[in-house]
């Protein structure tokens, strides 16, 4: 799989009343994380239902790709303020196409 092209589902839920300031910090990690080798997109989703759920739509070239993502100041800076924004862990899943 490390050759392989992979995606990511990353769903966070926002503490009430944390909307806006939850979605500026996502929407930080756009510009940064399209522009790095290996990011096929990255698209940020906000629930039709709930407007405190989002979802992180992502592709990478590689795993490896992936790897160097999950090291990058502004994903680290993001994932430090986890505990302030979101009410309770981020739900990541990696997944492949098979058809």
């Amino acid at each position: 799989m490390a050759d392989e092209k992979v995606t990511v589902v990353a769903r966070f839920k926002v503490k009430p009343g944390l909307e806006g300031k939850a979605k500026q910090a996502l929407l930080d990690c756009l510009a940064p994380t399209r522009s790095e080798a290996g990011c096929i997109n990255y698209d940020l989703h906000q629930s039709v239902d709930d407007e405190r759920s989002f979802m992180i739509h992502e592709n990478w070239a590689s795993k490896q790709a992936l790897e160097v993502h999950l090291q990058t100041p502004h994903l680290k800076a993001l994932l430090q303020r986890a505990d302030e924004l979101f009410s309770g862990p981020v739900d990541i899943s990696l997944w492949r196409t098979i058809s």
